[in-house]
């Protein structure tokens, strides 16, 4: 008989031995562009923190407004008494910002596309997902009882292909990431709205990484490609990446809200968000676009880094955001230059397989809006002396 001490030792070492076993690097300071690793000084390139939001004193000082006046926590369910009126306040900010009829926040991106698509699919629907759409779809489409496809990366023929292949009577649902979250390339939504239109089918859109880093003042994807007064495009995303914060949120019809509220299980069994967070999230909707600087800023960063990154010769695979990619290849590469570059005072992450495809291990690395230029070119001085340490550029 297999005990507990000896499943969870077994899967341990399964993992150490793959490679796979994860020890997260512990902050010792906020989250800025400059923070503390190991008791040292660090660029932070690690985290999504887009537009500095995670800190800003703006941001803080709403928060403590919020947790004066409301409390530390809303004690309850939002379907029972856990709906207070600063959440449905800001559920209408969203709405407005996102240029849809309702929004409705859930606790996570991850756990709105469990509610989203355990909500809406059917057996006898058709879901077609992006084969580099994020975990938190494929985790969420596992538990739909809808026939479920895949299509090659943003190519509009295979998907076209798989929606002639897979007819059906009952809803037909694309499902891709707006911004991919390793590679940092945009789909496609102008032709995949097309071809969504042209069969009868919905777009969904998860726009973790394009929330607040596309679109007029950061409204995403959607807004970039036009489409975000659409009955037939539904928009998820993250409120922790860009805004700074935590949670997530679907936008799209009053009738998609109300679907939601009484159908995502997410929804159902978890306890209202704290009012700091939703006063944090609050200030950070209503400072984009009072300070549109900001993303300005971020793009300049963005073009700037990409740009030098280039000129020393590394790879960053076409990216088209601020997640930008340096591809060392095999995993143990990138786990090495991950490693250096800390040494070297960056904090920036090694990403393998299986994550990403065996070949094209990296370093993700994100520009944010809180980058100086000073500070951009301390990173890009780290990478270059460990470009040529480890000979993935010239020296």
């Amino acid at each position: 008989m297999t005990s507990l001490t000896s499943r969870i030792d077994a899967e341990l070492q399964r993992l150490r031995s793959a490679g796979l076993y994860i020890s997260p690097r512990v902050l010792e300071a906020p989250q800025r562009p400059i923070t503390r690793v190991l008791g040292r000084e660090v660029v932070n390139l690690a985290s999504n923190n887009y537009l500095g939001f995670a800190d800003h004193p703006f941001l803080k000082e709403r928060a403590r407004q919020f947790l004066e006046t409301w409390g530390a926590g809303v004690g309850a369910v939002r379907t029972i008494a856990g709906t207070l009126s600063i959440h449905e306040d800001f559920e209408t900010q969203l709405a407005e910002f996102k240029g849809t009829g309702s929004a409705l926040v859930l606790h996570s991106g991850f756990t709105t596309n469990q509610g989203v698509l355990g909500s809406l699919l059917q057996e006898g629907d058709l879901v077609v997902s992006d084969e580099l759409n994020h975990a938190s779809i494929i985790d969420g489409l596992r538990l739909a009882k809808a026939t479920k496809k895949v299509f090659k990366h943003k190519d509009m023929q295979d998907l076209e292909r798989v929606l002639l292949e897979n007819p059906t009577d009952g809803l037909k649902l694309i499902v891709t990431d707006g911004v991919f979250s390793m590679d940092g390339d945009i789909a496609p939504l102008d032709k995949i709205v097309e071809i969504a239109r042209r069969y009868g089918a919905v777009t969904y859109v998860d726009d973790a990484h394009g929330s607040g880093v596309l679109g007029e003042a950061g409204r995403g994807t959607v807004h970039h490609f036009g489409f975000e007064h659409a009955d037939d495009v539904i928009q998820i995303g993250t409120l922790s990446k860009a805004w700074g914060v935590v949670g997530g949120y679907a936008a799209g019809t009053r009738d998609l809200r109300d679907l939601l509220i009484n159908k995502a299980r997410p929804f159902l069994f978890s306890t209202g968000h704290p009012p700091a967070v939703v006063g944090a999230l609050s200030a950070a909707v209503e400072l984009i676009q009072r300070e549109p600087h900001i993303m300005e800023t971020l793009w300049d960063n963005t073009r700037y880094f990409k740009a030098e990154l280039s000129r020393l010769g590394f790879d960053t695979f076409g990216s088209e955001t601020p997640i930008t990619p340096v591809i060392f290849g095999e995993t143990g590469a990138a786990f090495e230059a991950s490693r250096l570059l800390l040494e070297r005072g960056v904090f920036a992450v090694g990403i393998g397989f299986p994550t990403v495809p065996r070949g094209s291990a990296r370093i993700r690395n994100i520009v944010t809006a809180a980058h100086t230029r000073d500070m951009l070119d301390r990173a890009l001085a780290a990478y270059e002396a460990v470009g040529r340490e480890l000979g993935v550029v010239a020296g």
